[in-house]
């Protein structure tokens, strides 16, 4: 075949290379004829023009090439014209010619991308159904800096990168395209040619919807339709979680928290089992694991490849704001787990997205998490740093989330987190401070907390870094709350000792108290405690089965009467005997049976306490709404203190840490009168002893423990026994 003669621009498209196909395909002005038409189309082998109410009019093919030109000889024409098809095997088809229409995206657009400040990103890059120039169809974009070409590939061009070609906008790095006649629910890809030449194919970053691993292309999504009834609730978020409120989450992998079978429930099957569960339980919020998309199961979500796309594991994106949205209506609250501090390297995704280092950091000691085989986003990037905060938003405009959980915020915060000397870079100070993220990280506090008020921001951060819960215009990070990973590492440290030793661990039950109030701490017993060989919470307790869940019921009391909000995972409400499975649905059955069911009613009751009681949550940030009443007592492992509402409403709390009964136990308490025994451990239907108070005792004259008054109760052994003043 000859080797047509062709000019650079038409090679370049001709050779899948071309940053502006637009440029000469399409309808355009010539010197000689007024107007020419060009079309490259490789699985054309006839093509025609279709104008108006003209006849179709066949357009020559360029001799030796897939490029049709047809030169209109009657002046201008409207841009409403159509190519008519026919294929080698005699196949005709009409379409729309993608080269005659202009950019849909602004010049505004581009700017606010180019600075980072474009928080709505994600109603402008990635694929988006929408009408332009009067035909309906999928606008595209795509950020990819380094590619020398990109195409949007699909089903409805046989994946074939020659065709949908897309044009580079100026120097912003980002292309784009608009494909008339698509429609939601078709499944593409980007096509990346690299510098190199090499060609890739991505899943968009931007996504709304992705296929069901192991499929890994993006999926077309149309997020209008949904309506939403929860705006109640919406509209209440400030003043329900509000730091005086209580808050006690449940943590939830939704793939194995309750499955049909082998197979998984849908999101809204989800919806309705869980919420019915958790208003029976009394938690206040929902914390999902990562259901941002996600390609190993085995992550758990944790390497997240699509940040805009719920995972298609449970249903589509409509399904899950279904979940959301029940879960609202029945006054129940949804957060998020949320991983910006890193990504997987599978092919398909974020990783080397163009060609080069994009979203993250070209230098490994910087980019690059070897513990975990992942790659650290580049926080100094304005476009990196966009992307991650409108994702942020996104979840909680599109889908009326009410809280993320931060992941892994300490390994964004230090450089040398999990290295060894000379694996990492110092700071331009010398320090080892990742001051990049510092500043990633207060601004999405800030954007979180401005735009959607009462959205909970928690930080997982297991250091000493000041000020993680405190405003950024005081110098902290932003968050409203930080986990209290301290807390919980000593609290489990003391309770794994045999009670015969505890008296020597004193001091790790009371240590949390000195530092207690220097952020808005929640207590989190969450999914990391019981895998990898760490073994379940009832396999953590020393002793008989008695003891352990007993010693369970215990933890759990002390938990919830301790300051701060709580947190605790799927299944250690009955206390199920095996290691959390991430392949297979929680022990539902042994919950009904003693002792799991004992441990399981106790919690229960222990939940809607701690929401009926305003002195168990209203003060949780501040010492006014805690006073220790006796904190010294190691010889016999016992503690015992008060907690106290806005109001000055009290409720004293005593814990017998040994398996030995302790009778005539005086405490001092701050009011006289009856104290009703609101909470006993020990109590017979929870699988205990049923030693106790004969539900209350009354407060005498002496002075106790600086107290104006006293009582003498019993405190049944391994227990916890919560009194309330009659009156309140």
């Amino acid at each position: 075949m000859k080797r047509p003669i062709l000019p650079p621009e038409a090679w370049a498209i001709v050779e899948s290379r071309s940053h502006d196909p637009f440029g000469w395909l399409g309808r355009h002005y010539h010197a000689e004829s007024g107007v020419v038409v060009r079309a490259f189309k490789p699985r054309a082998e006839k093509m025609w023009l279709l104008v108006a109410d003209e006849k179709a009019i066949a357009m020559p093919r360029i001799e030796g090439s897939d490029i049709f030109k047809l030169h209109w000889k009657k002046g201008d024409f409207e841009t409403d014209y159509r190519f008519r098809i026919e294929n080698k095997d005699g196949h005709q088809w009409e379409e729309e010619d993608v080269y005659r229409f202009a950019p849909t995206l602004g010049e505004m657009d581009l700017h606010l991308i180019g600075e980072g400040n474009h928080f709505e990103k994600y109603n402008i890059m990635g694929a988006h159904v929408r009408e332009h120039e009067g035909v309906r169809g999928v606008a595209f974009a795509v950020w990819a800096p380094s590619a020398t070409r990109v195409s949007v590939v699909g089903n409805f061009n046989h994946w074939d990168g020659r065709e949908h070609q897309m044009r580079m906008r100026g120097s912003s790095g980002v292309w784009e395209v608009f494909a008339p006649g698509l429609c939601e629910s078709e499944v593409y890809k980007f096509e990346i040619r690299t510098r190199d030449g090499d060609i890739l194919e991505k899943t968009d970053p931007y996504a709304q919807q992705m296929e069901v691993r192991p499929n890994t292309a993006s999926v077309v999504h149309n997020p209008r339709k949904y309506e939403w009834g929860d705006q109640a609730w919406v509209t209440s978020l400030p003043e329900t979680q509000a730091a005086d409120k209580p808050m006690n989450i449940y943590e939830v992998h939704l793939g194995s928290w309750r499955r049909a079978g082998a197979d998984y429930l849908s999101y809204r099957d989800l919806a309705h089992q869980m919420v019915e569960y958790c208003q029976w339980m009394g938690y206040t919020h929902i914390e999902l694991m990562p259901v941002t998309e996600h390609p190993f199961d085995g992550s758990w979500g944790y390497q997240t490849v699509g940040y805009f796309a719920p995972t298609s594991r449970f249903g589509s994106p409509d399904d899950f704001r279904y979940f959301v949205d029940y879960c609202h209506q029945n006054d129940i609250g949804v957060f998020l787990d949320w991983v910006p501090a890193h990504f997987p390297k599978d092919s398909h995704g974020l990783a080397r997205f163009d060609g080069t280092p994009l979203y993250e950091h070209e230098d490994p000691r910087l980019g690059e998490h070897k513990d975990w085989g992942t790659y650290i986003f580049n926080f100094g990037r304005n476009e990196v740093r966009n992307f991650l905060i409108a994702s942020a938003l996104f979840w909680l405009d599109e889908f009326h989330i009410d809280g993320l959980r931060v992941d892994a915020v300490a390994s964004m915060l230090y450089l040398d987190y999990s290295r060894e000397d000379g694996e990492w870079m110092p700071n331009k100070y010398g320090g080892r401070e990742n001051l990049e993220a510092v500043e990633f990280l207060k601004q999405f506090n800030h954007l979180v907390h401005e735009r959607f008020p009462g959205t909970v921001t928690m930080a997982e951060e297991s250091t000493s870094w000041p000020m993680v819960s405190r405003p950024t215009y005081l110098g902290g990070l932003g968050f409203t709350m930080k986990w209290n990973m301290g807390w919980m590492n000593d609290t489990l440290s003391y309770f794994e000792n045999d009670p015969v030793h505890r008296s020597y661990h004193h001091h790790a039950l009371t240590f949390s108290m000195v530092y207690a109030f220097t952020e808005n701490f929640i207590l989190p017993f969450s999914h990391d405690e019981i895998v990898h060989g760490k073994g379940s919470m009832p396999e953590k307790m020393p002793g008989d089965d008695w003891q352990k869940f007993a010693n369970l019921r215990l933890l759990y009391a002390y938990m919830y009467s301790h300051p701060g909000k709580k947190l605790q995972f799927m299944g250690l409400e009955f206390g199920q005997w095996p290691e959390w499975n991430f392949d297979s649905s929680l022990s539902w059955d042994q919950a009904n049976f003693m002792p799991h069911r004992g441990l399981q009613l106790m919690q229960r009751d222990m939940n809607h306490i701690y929401k009926d009681v305003p002195a168990f949550h209203e003060v949780d940030f501040d010492g006014g709404g805690f006073e220790w009443l006796d904190c010294n007592d190691a010889d016999r492992s016992l503690l015992s203190y008060v907690r106290r509402d806005k109001n000055g409403g009290i409720v004293v709390v005593a814990m017998n840490l040994t398996p030995v009964p302790r009778h005539d136990y005086r405490v001092g308490v701050p009011k006289a009168g009856l104290y009703k025994e609101i909470m006993n451990t020990d109590s017979e239907i929870y699988g205990g002893t049923n030693i106790g108070n004969a539900g209350g005792v009354t407060a005498d004259n002496q002075s106790w423990m600086n107290q104006p008054h006293s009582i003498l109760m019993t405190l049944p052994p391994l227990s916890c026994v919560i009194l309330q003043p009659e009156a309140e």
